[in-house]
């Protein structure tokens, strides 16, 4: 089934929030700091508010009955000590601690007054040391950020029994180390941020991109002090989210308070630069992991300690996503008796990190496939054997993980099989020699992963069916990207035995969407999905009983297809758009056919799981990688959609490419931003892609009605260690046995002059 939402937005008839405009609307533009770190010493704003069209400026004092931006993360350390969250002010108060701080909100009547303004207003701030670099937020000279703290530590997490990891390493036969970075990424959605707030009778109406509407009105709420009903948020169509359309960020509070100050619509919207300065980044871990393997190749232990950049703030992810998050699936798909997991929360003069496409689950899946491949050539076994002799097998699920997480199904052997036989990985060594007869090194890599997903363990749908037989299908999930309207029409279509095109999905505005968890996580299948399922059988059996009054039967006796209600005993039929129309009528309740349901999952995440094999060039001249062959081979439980969950292997995949080779955001010692453009951070273009290979291997999650585990986040999770691997076996002749992300040619070409027999 094609996607039913391509036409209207290849066609530019999408509506993105940047495209709304209210009458008479006024704008924002954003004052930030220039500093890294620094006590703001003067803010004169007399001359901006005598400048051309300037309606009001706003400075910490305005707005600072609002409170913090909130951090949803609670987590402790070993001891039982909470993690320090230190509030994060919508607007710098007397002090800046990252450059891009937003400092002062100047609302005029046209954009240019607005810039003009903020030209106008000193700004001087007494610097303090800045510290960029998370491998020295902890050293003893480096000068904390919070005032109300002595170091830069957020939280030391730990799971597992140091001591007996200890005690397993010293008397493994082997002991296997890798130090490793995952390096800090910008996410940048198709559309920069943008957002509308305009006073309504019933209170406000934002618009706002998001990756959940329900949620953000929540935040909001707690923010405004609104009751439920006060504020209205719709979300109309949103070019990406990847973790950070989840977040809350200041422009969007500054926004609805100017528009509840002023009166009048008030609107921003975010240029390309401003976004690398504004949004929230990803990643940022420093990782040494330590495992142990016996005489047979087995694992004995593993050690994963990481210094987990967060910013200057939580942002309201915070440090959930390299400890819990990442965590659940410490260790992969790989039997280990023993783990201690330990994670370094640190503050830096950076940009705050949120969730990015996976949310810790690549920087963990990342960390174990480098680990196994160092550990194949160091005890010199092939990798392919490596990993099947230490895989969980399906024997031993319901498996427990070392988090305490209960993996529940996966084929790995399998799955590693078919990635084999897809990719024709013996037939290599003649592709390699034919790309060496062209001065090229070639190089193959493979990258497993498995990932938990599932977000919030709830999910509702509303369906409505009319007298005119449209459905109208109300649900609490939002799609950026990934097709819901098609994905939900079609279970929708099954699961009621009707047309496809009479279904129409209501999702991203809380005048109709009261509850939801919103999209992420890989989340909208398992929970929307098996949602609107159940709300279709439930109308179902609501319309039978209606259906058995108007043939003149009992309820049992009734049968339903193709739309039709009917009995053995009768000739008679009645269309279930018939039984909507007779719903209305008071003797049969008068309410209309409609059910609401709330589905619960219980405990438990599912476990998407898959095996990604890639083929690199590299010129030995100048470093630059080519992606010349790309397989996939993904377990997402049932593909309800091939098309759809093949597009998100694409999607994840570019994104770890990205990762892996181009992608870096970069500050200097300063703490000076010095890749704020798309001339600067380089994402993958089209060209440098190529074809990607996807099939799936279906092993059904036996937890839910569908059998489905989620899509969204494998190729993020399994793209950057097939990459990279690939690469390090491209340059292992050469003696090269360990190089970090991104890539980039200067990066590969040095480590070959470094490493190049003179």
């Amino acid at each position: 089934m094609p996607r039913s939402e391509d036409p209207r937005l290849v066609t530019g008839k999408g509506e993105y929030t940047a495209d709304i405009n209210r009458p008479n609307q006024l704008y924002l533009r954003v004052l930030r700091s220039p500093y890294a770190h620094g006590h703001i010493s003067e803010l004169d704003i007399t001359d901006a508010l005598d400048s051309p069209g300037v309606k009001a400026i706003y400075l910490a004092k305005d707005i600072s009955h609002l409170g913090a931006l909130p951090c949803r993360a609670v987590l402790k350390d070993a001891q039982g000590n909470d993690a320090y969250i230190p509030d994060r002010p919508i607007l710098a108060d007397r002090k800046v601690l990252f450059v891009g701080q937003a400092i002062a909100g100047v609302i005029a009547d046209t954009p240019e007054h607005a810039e003009n303004a903020i030209e106008a207003i000193i700004l001087s701030v007494d610097d303090l040391p800045a510290c960029a670099d998370s491998s020295r937020a902890l050293d003893p000279d480096t000068q904390p950020l919070h005032d109300a703290e002595k170091s830069n530590l957020c939280v030391h997490f730990e799971k597992g029994e140091s001591q007996l990891v200890d005690a397993a390493l010293a008397s493994s036969a082997h002991r296997v180390v890798v130090d490793l970075v995952n390096n800090r990424v910008a996410p940048s959605p198709l559309e920069p941020r943008a957002c509308l707030a305009e006073p309504t009778d019933e209170g406000y109406t934002l618009h706002n991109p998001s990756q959940g509407a329900v949620a953000q009105k929540l935040v909001l709420n707690k923010i405004f002090s609104f009751d439920k009903h006060q504020l209205r948020l719709i979300s109309p169509d949103t070019g990406g989210g990847f973790g950070i359309r989840g977040e809350i960020h200041p422009e969007t509070c500054l926004v609805l308070y100017a528009a509840q100050q002023l009166g009048v619509p008030v609107k921003y919207t975010g240029d390309r630069s401003e976004m690398f300065l504004a949004d929230s980044h990803g990643r940022d871990n420093l990782t040494q992991a330590t495992a142990g393997f016996d005489n047979d190749g087995r694992l004995t232990a593993l050690r994963v300690e990481t210094t987990a950049n967060l910013g200057a703030y939580c942002s309201a992810a915070g440090p959930f996503v390299p400890t819990m998050a990442g965590g659940r699936i410490v260790g992969t798909v790989y039997s280990i008796p023993h783990v201690h997991h330990s994670v370094r929360c640190v503050y830096t003069n950076t940009m705050p990190v949120a969730a990015y496409r996976g949310a810790g689950r690549p920087e963990a899946c990342y960390v174990m496939e480098r680990l196994m491949q160092a550990a194949a050539k160091q005890l010199g076994i092939d990798s392919l054997v490596l990993r099947k002799r230490n895989f969980i097998t399906s024997e031993q699920m319901p498996y427990t993980l070392p988090s305490g997480v209960v993996l529940s199904s996966g084929e790995f052997a399998q799955t590693q099989d078919l990635a084999i036989a897809n990719s024709d990985w013996n037939g290599f060594q003649a592709r390699k020699q034919a790309s060496e007869a062209r001065g090229l090194l070639r190089g193959r890599g493979l990258g497993f992963y498995v990932e938990s997903s599932g977000g919030g363990p709830e999910e509702e749908a509303r369906i409505t069916i009319h007298e005119n037989g449209a459905v109208d299908v109300v649900v609490g999930t939002f799609s950026h990207g990934q097709g819901h309207r098609t994905t939900y029409a079609q279970i929708l279509s099954e699961t009621l035995d009707i047309d496809f095109e009479q279904i129409n999905i209501i999702q991203g505005d809380t005048g109709a969407v009261h509850f939801g968890g919103g999209t992420g996580g890989s989340r909208s299948s398992q929970m929307g999905g098996i949602a609107v399922q159940r709300a279709a059988l439930g109308v179902l059996e609501d319309a039978k009983v209606i259906a058995a009054e108007m043939l003149q039967v009992e309820v049992p006796m009734v049968a339903y297809a193709q739309g039709q209600f009917s009995a053995s005993s009768t000739d008679a039929q009645v269309s279930l758009s018939q039984v909507a129309k007779a719903s209305q009528e008071a003797q049969f309740g008068g309410a209309g056919l409609s059910k609401l349901l709330r589905y619960n999952r219980g405990e438990g995440f599912t476990f998407p799981n898959g095996c990604h094999v890639t083929e690199v060039e590299i010129d030995a001249e100048t470093g630059v990688i080519s992606v010349v062959a790309y397989t996939a081979v993904d377990d997402c439980g049932r593909v309800i959609n091939p098309l759809l969950a093949t597009g998100q292997v694409h999607g994840g995949v570019a994104q770890g490419i990205g990762q892996a080779l181009y992608e870096n955001v970069v500050y200097n010692e300063e703490g000076q931003l010095v890749s704020g453009s798309l001339m600067d951070y380089a994402m993958p273009r089209a060209s440098q892609i190529g074809d990607i290979q996807v099939s799936f291997n279906e092993v059904l999650d036996p937890n839910n009605d569908l059998g489905v585990k989620g899509i969204g986040e494998g190729g993020a999770c399994a793209a950057p260690s097939a990459i990279v691997n690939a690469v390090l076996d491209a340059l292992a002749p050469l003696g090269v046995e360990s190089i970090d992300m991104p890539l980039t040619p200067e990066r590969v070409w040095r480590s070959m002059l470094a490493y190049k027999p003179t």
